[in-house]
C-alpha cells in the first residue's frame, strides 16, 4: 500500500468536499442539532439538582455527532464521483483498492474527529463559564473525556463503512446520503438512551460497546472492500 496514494486520494476528497454546499451544512448543522439539548438541559439545572445529573450523563448525547455527520460525507465518497464523471479516470491508475477506501474515509473521519473534539470542548468551556459550580463539577467527569476520546472514532468508522457501502450502491448522491443517516440512526439512539440514563452505562457494558464496535469496523471494512468491484464501478459508472 502506497501512503502517497492514500494521500493523494485524502487531499483530492478534501477539496471536493469544500466546493460541497450539502456537506458543508451537514458538518455545521448536525453537531448544533446535537449540541444544543444538552446544553440546554445542563445549564437549566439548579446546584441542587447536579446529583441527578450523575444519573444520566447529557454528554452522551455528543456521540450523536459521529454517528450520523460521517455517513453523509462517506455516503458521497463512490456515487458523488460517479455523478461528476471522476471516478472512471481515478479507476484507470495504478492505485489499489484499500489505498482509494483509506483515502475516502480519512477524509471523512479526520474531519468528524476535529469536529467532535472542538464542539465537546466548546461545550465543556460554555458549562464551566455558565452553569452553577456544583453542576459544572458534575458534568466534568472522566468518564466523560474516556467515552469522547474512545469511542468516536469506533462510532464514526462504523458510520463511515456504511456510508461508503451505500455509496457503492445507488447511483444518486441525494439518495446515497439519506440512507447513510438512516442507516446510522440506530448508533444514535444508543447514545440518545445513554444520555437520558434509559440504558445504565457500567464498566462491562463499555467495554462491550468498545468491543462490538471495533468488530463491526473491521468487518465494515473488510465488508465494503468485498463490494468495490472496480470493472462495475468502470462500466456503470452513469447508470
Amino acid at each position: 500500500m502506497s501512503a502517497q496514494r492514500v494521500r493523494a486520494i485524502f487531499r483530492k476528497e478534501l477539496r471536493e468536499f469544500r466546493h460541497n454546499g450539502s456537506i458543508v451544512a451537514t458538518m455545521a448543522v448536525l453537531p448544533v442539532i446535537f449540541t444544543i439539548p444538552p446544553l440546554i438541559a445542563v445549564l437549566e439545572l439548579a446546584s441542587s439538582q447536579a446529583g441527578g445529573l450523575l444519573n444520566g450523563d447529557p454528554l452522551a448525547y455528543l456521540l450523536g455527532i459521529p454517528a450520523l455527520v460521517p455517513a453523509t460525507i462517506a455516503a458521497y465518497a463512490v456515487v458523488g464521483e460517479r455523478q461528476q464523471g471522476t471516478l472512471e479516470p481515478v479507476l484507470t491508475t495504478p492505485i489499489r483498492r484499500e489505498e482509494f477506501l483509506l483515502g475516502k474515509a480519512l477524509a471523512a473521519l479526520i474531519p468528524t474527529l476535529l469536529i467532535s473534539y472542538v464542539v465537546f470542548g466548546l461545550f465543556l468551556a460554555v458549562v464551566a463559564l455558565f452553569a452553577h459550580p456544583a453542576v459544572a463539577s458534575a458534568a466534568f467527569q472522566g468518564r466523560d473525556l474516556i467515552a469522547q476520546v474512545l469511542f468516536t472514532p469506533l462510532i464514526a468508522g462504523w458510520a463511515i463503512w456504511l456510508g461508503m457501502a451505500i455509496s457503492t450502491r445507488v447511483s444518486e448522491i441525494r439518495v446515497a446520503q439519506q440512507l447513510g443517516v438512516v442507516a446510522s440512526v440506530p448508533s444514535a439512539i444508543v447514545t440518545a438512551l445513554i444520555a437520558y440514563d434509559v440504558i445504565k452505562i457500567t464498566p462491562a457494558l463499555v467495554i462491550f460497546f468498545a468491543a462490538l464496535l471495533l468488530v463491526l469496523d473491521v468487518a465494515g471494512y473488510r465488508f465494503v472492500s468485498a463490494l468495490f468491484d472496480r470493472e462495475r464501478l468502470m462500466s456503470g459508472g452513469r447508470s
